[in-house]
């Protein structure tokens, strides 16, 4: 499965549940997750999507310990089956 299609799903599952998931770019500051997540009730949280068994770049991880240091969940996304356990993570933080 390619990575715009497990996007897409993702993008989909979180609209389902009446939250928006924004395609984050940050110009000047590469290497950002690929998507905010806004749930109902203030949840949010960034989540990367690879293809399936694809990791993130070094620099990926970089900012995704910056992230996590300021106090925001990152997830990588890889696999469609992952999908509704993220969306549930972040509606139960």
């Amino acid at each position: 499965m390619r990575e715009k299609t497990i996007e897409q799903k993702f993008v989909a599952a979180v609209k389902a549940v009446g939250g928006l998931a924004l395609k984050f770019t940050s110009p000047g500051f590469d290497g950002v997750p690929d998507r905010i997540v806004l749930l109902p009730g203030g949840k949010m949280a960034f989540v990367e999507v690879k293809a399936p068994g694809e990791k993130p770049r070094p620099l990926q991880l970089a900012r995704h310990r910056l992230l996590r240091r300021l106090g925001f969940r990152v997830y990588v996304l890889d696999d469609e089956s992952q999908i509704g356990g993220i969306v549930d993570e972040i509606q139960s933080t």
